[in-house]
C-alpha cells in the first residue's frame, strides 16, 4: 500500500507510540488527525511534526464511546475522507485482582476495548461506502498470555485480537484490510500513568519499560508493515519470543514468568 496522500486518523496520539507513528508519519506527503484527551499535548505533538501543514487536532475520549458516531461525523468535516484509522488509545493499571476496583477495571475495558471498537464500528459505514479503508489496532503482547497485577489490562487487549480476527473475516471480500500490531516492551510512560488498584496515578515506571524498544524505532516498522499491508505484526525486542515459547511450552512459559516475577519482588 502506498501511504502517500492517504488521511490518516490516530488516537492515542498525544504521547508515546501514538506521538512516535504521528511523527513518523508526518514524514509522508499525508494528512494526520491526531486525537487524544488533552488538546494541549496534541498541539504540542503538531508543532513537532515534520510537517503540520496538513495536520489536524480533534480531542476526545475514548472512555465517552458512546460519542464515536459524532467523533467521526466530525472528523469527516475536517477532512472529506479517511482512508486509515490507527486505534492507539488505551491505559493500564497495575494491582492484584482481589485488590482493584472493579470501577478501575471497567475504565480500562471501556477505553481499551469498547473504545477502540466503537470507533471502527462508526467508522466502518464511511470505509464501506469507498469500497476502501485499513484500520490498524493496537494489541500488546499481554494480549497472548495473563501477567500478574495486570489482568484487566491482559483482558482488554485479549479480547481486541477476538474482535478484529473475527472483523477481518467478515470483511474478507471487501477492500477493507484489518492489521493487529502487537507491541512488546515499549520505553514510554504507559506503566508511570497507569491507574493503581484504587484509581490512582501510578507514577512509576517499570523497568521491563525503560529497557524497552524506543517508540520511534516501533514506528518505523509499523510504517513498513502498513505498507506490505500484513495482518499482524510483532515489534519489540527479547521479550517478543515469549509468544511462541508460551505457544509451544505453556508450562515452562508460567514456571519462567513466575521466577521472573518474584525475582522482581525482591529487587524492589
Amino acid at each position: 500500500m502506498n501511504l502517500n496522500d492517504k488521511t490518516i486518523w490516530i488516537t492515542g496520539a498525544s504521547s508515546g507510540i501514538g506521538e512516535a507513528i504521528a511523527k513518523e508519519f508526518s514524514k509522508l506527503n499525508i494528512t494526520l488527525i491526531l486525537s487524544a484527551r488533552r488538546k494541549e499535548e496534541l498541539e504540542r505533538v503538531k508543532k513537532e511534526c515534520a510537517s503540520n501543514k496538513n495536520i489536524h487536532i480533534y480531542p476526545l475520549d475514548l472512555e465517552q464511546n458512546d460519542k464515536a458516531e459524532t467523533w467521526v461525523a466530525d472528523v469527516l468535516k475536517l477532512t472529506p475522507k479517511v482512508d486509515i484509522l490507527i486505534n492507539n488509545g488505551g491505559v493500564g493499571h497495575m494491582g492484584n485482582v482481589i485488590k482493584m476496583d472493579a470501577a478501575v477495571e471497567r475504565k480500562v475495558m471501556e477505553v481499551n476495548f469498547w473504545g477502540q471498537v466503537m470507533l471502527t464500528k462508526a467508522i466502518l459505514p464511511h470505509f464501506m461506502e469507498n469500497n476502501e479503508g485499513f484500520i490498524c489496532t493496537t494489541g500488546s503482547i499481554l494480549g497472548k498470555f495473563g501477567s500478574p497485577g495486570l489482568a484487566a489490562y491482559a483482558a482488554s487487549k485479549h479480547a481486541l485480537y477476538g474482535y478484529y480476527d473475527s472483523l477481518r473475516e467478515e470483511l474478507r471480500e471487501t477492500n477493507i484490510k484489518i492489521m493487529m500490531v502487537t507491541p512488546g516492551f515499549i520505553n514510554t510512560n504507559v506503566t508511570l500513568s497507569s491507574y493503581t488498584a484504587n484509581g490512582e496515578v501510578l507514577g512509576k515506571n517499570s523497568v521491563a519499560q525503560e529497557k524497552g524498544m524506543k517508540p520511534q524505532d516501533l514506528a518505523k516498522k509499523l510504517v513498513k508493515a502498513m505498507e506490505k499491508e500484513k495482518k499482524s505484526v510483532l515489534i519489540g525486542k527479547w521479550e517478543t519470543f515469549s509468544v511462541p515459547f508460551k505457544n509451544t511450552a505453556p508450562n515452562l512459559f508460567y514456571n519462567a514468568m513466575n521466577f521472573l516475577t518474584q525475582r522482581a519482588r525482591k529487587k524492589d
